[in-house]
């Protein structure tokens, strides 16, 4: 990679919003510190550099950063209430740091709101949910988020829910159950974004029929380039131009790397051996520590360029964005090891001919787009 290709990809983000779809810090801050809010958002002073965190000030600087989706990540293994509830510290956790960060952070909800933060310097930041059973089937509480200013809504996370099918677990609905579509109704007149990564394609598919709206990926690759079920089929990438959706490419080594997906689908085997539940992200972490393995491989940035071009060429550069899913994984391809990194993928896919116009729409245009697109329909 050149300087000059470096510099002016800096550039270009100096002057246009880039936008990711999909950041993990608030479950890291409560991994580390609990699930007090105001405890987990004084754990860390992130203005320094912090090692233990894939994202922090100094690097969301170096990195460019103007919008970010907070994810309100809540694991599977909290049901009903105790989802609930966990979702709800979760976003009062995102609103603590904003609170604590006033001169970094600003919650935001409407696109001319997130122009309007980039244009004094703060970081445009929204709240989206991982995970549809942190409603625990109450469309009141999914009217209650979006009170609280969580802009989407993940169907799924790894599990199934009880009305829509996720895409790593066994199929028991066949796409989404009439809830599920009542669920995709009500977000579309709310103005919550229908967030179809992890969720199956047969529910990717029903959504799609079903919602009004434009819908997003927040944090998914292309199934056509690696064959993992995190990632979206063509027949549905394909379907975003009329939909008026954005697919925002992620970088997590094992939806983007063959090589690291054929090692996941080794821990896998070894995991179910042994009793454990792959699907469990802390017995996962817990089981490969220990685990007597060839070394994980490395994916790269390579691996991501491949993934945005392809979702380029079927879904049309008006339709794809990057969700990077920074501290929600342990290791991020080499090249974007964290957030201040963003400006080496511009780099390199300016050195692959793309324009300055097509990486600003890659970097936040079609995403504040879909957002007004969605303020529209409520």
């Amino acid at each position: 990679m050149t300087s000059g290709a470096l510099e002016r990809a800096t550039n270009l983000l100096d002057t246009t919003i880039l936008a990711d779809g999909h950041n993990d810090l608030a479950w890291e801050l409560r991994s580390q510190a609990g699930p007090n809010p105001v405890e987990a958002a004084a754990a860390l002073d992130l203005t320094v550099r912090q090692p233990s965190l894939q994202t922090d000030f100094p690097k969301l600087a170096q990195g460019k950063l103007g919008l970010q989706f907070w994810s309100v990540y809540v694991p599977c293994q909290f049901e009903g209430d105790s989802a609930v509830t966990a979702v709800l510290e979760q976003v009062e956790l995102v609103h603590q740091l904003a609170e604590r960060y006033p001169d970094r952070l600003r919650l935001v909800d409407t696109a001319a709101q997130a122009e309007a933060a980039f244009a004094d310097g703060r970081i445009a930041s929204l709240l989206g949910a991982e995970g549809g059973h942190s409603i625990a089937e109450s469309l009141g509480v999914l009217r209650s988020l979006r009170r609280l200013g969580v802009r989407y809504m993940t169907l799924t996370h790894n599990l199934n829910t009880t009305w829509a099918d996720s895409g790593t677990d066994e199929p028991a609905h066949g796409g989404l159950t009439e809830f599920g579509r009542e669920v995709v109704r009500e977000m579309n007149r709310i103005g919550m974004l229908v967030d179809l990564s992890h969720v199956a394609p047969s529910t990717m598919r029903d959504a799609l029929k079903v919602s009004s709206a434009p819908v997003i990926f927040s944090h998914s690759s292309c199934i056509a380039v690696n064959n993992h079920p995190r990632n979206i089929p063509d027949d549905v990438l394909s379907q975003l131009p009329a939909n008026g959706g954005v697919a925002m490419v992620t970088f997590v080594p094992g939806f983007i790397s063959a090589a690291v997906t054929a090692w996941d689908e080794q821990l896998k085997a070894a995991m179910t051996a042994a009793g454990q539940n792959f699907l469990d992200l802390g017995q996962r972490g817990r089981f490969a520590e220990a685990w007597d393995a060839p070394p994980k491989p490395t994916a790269t940035v390579a691996d991501v360029v491949a993934h945005v071009e392809h979702a380029r060429e079927v879904a049309g550069i008006d339709h794809i964005g990057l969700g990077g899913d920074y501290d929600g994984v342990g290791t991020l391809p080499d090249g974007l090891e964290d957030v201040s990194k963003y400006p080496v993928l511009f780099a390199a896919l300016m050195e692959r001919g793309w324009s300055d116009e097509e990486c600003a729409k890659l970097a936040g245009r079609n995403t504040l787009r879909v957002l007004r697109d969605t303020e529209l329909t409520h």
